[in-house]
């Protein structure tokens, strides 16, 4: 139902889904999904950069988690990937992604979505004997 009531045109307001998720965590990320613009060979060339600028981000609290995507079969990596940071605002969010290497050499292009985490869960396991943890 709800898909045909959007259909016709029913808009629903980011106010109006925080309100229907009162109670929820409500954390305002930015989804950032980036796809090659000339192939693999130059994202290659980059790489090394680009890690090293997401531990950076990492190491300064704004990067939520990143990584590749695969091909459906799971057995291939065609340069696509989705970064999530956090960011002040959607124009923060950009410049953040802008400074990006990939993105600053022209080789990859990016597109980002504002995303409301409301559910979920995470379990950290932490093994004092072992000096290990997991995260699941």
């Amino acid at each position: 139902m709800a898909e045909k009531e959007v259909s016709k045109g029913l808009r629903v307001t980011a106010d109006e889904v925080r309100d229907a998720c009162k109670g929820m965590l409500q954390l305002q990320l930015y989804a950032v999904f980036t796809k090659p613009v000339k192939g693999l060979e130059p994202v290659m060339e980059v790489l090394e950069q680009h890690l090293q600028y997401q531990i950076s981000l990492e190491k300064r609290g704004i990067l939520f988690g990143a990584g590749p995507f695969w091909t459906d079969d799971e057995q291939e990596w065609r340069g696509e990937g989705m970064v999530v940071i956090r960011a002040e605002n959607l124009a923060a969010a950009r410049t953040i992604a802008a400074e990006d290497p990939m993105h600053a050499a022209g080789v990859r292009t990016f597109e980002i979505r504002p995303w409301l985490i409301n559910e979920g869960s995470m379990t950290i396991t932490l093994s004092h004997s072992t000096r290990s943890f997991e995260v699941t």
